[in-house]
């Protein structure tokens, strides 16, 4: 729930950003203390694929500090899980989930959302996802990454959020 997501004039802007801000705030209300969360950040120097990730995209090569990667309002944390991928599963993530389910809103559903639920899935770890508090590129790439979710059936559960509350 970056705020490089929620600008509209962001070139990685979330056409579906606003609408999942509620949803993923009662999750955040419901879960409390078991919150975390996540941010995808640049690399100091991008190496191998990434290289041409970011040459692609260069307004992105900032530092983990910058504006664009701080949690969009109003969502605010002490601490966050950064990565430089787009999983963000790993040691510190299920340090985190311990044995519990990871239950997975944001942005976007077709990246960052559906990189951490295969990782996690991957590791043994039930994953929900909830679908109308993930927002994707466009309504087609989201409808299409809770598809390909859905397909890990039954390591990952694809839920609304009413049926968490």
């Amino acid at each position: 729930m970056q705020r490089v997501f929620a600008d509209p004039d962001s070139p990685w802007a979330t056409p579906g950003f606003a609408a999942i801000v509620e949803p993923v705030s009662a999750l955040v209300a419901a879960f409390g203390d078991d919150v975390t969360f996540t941010r995808f950040v640049a690399p100091a120097a991008p190496a191998g694929a990434w290289r041409a990730y970011y040459a692609q995209w260069p307004f992105a090569l900032a530092s983990p500090d910058a504006e664009l990667y701080r949690l969009a309002a109003p969502f605010v944390a002490d601490s966050t899980v950064d990565a430089t991928t787009f999983s963000k599963w790993g040691p510190e993530l299920a340090a985190r989930v311990g044995g519990s389910t990871l239950v997975l809103a944001g942005v976007s559903t077709d990246c960052c959302v559906l990189s951490t639920a295969v990782a996690a899935a991957d590791a043994g770890v039930p994953v929900q996802v909830v679908a109308d508090a993930c927002a994707g590129v466009d309504e087609e790439s989201h409808r299409a990454a809770l598809h390909v979710l859905g397909l890990y059936a039954p390591l990952i559960e694809v839920v609304d959020a009413a049926s968490l509350r």
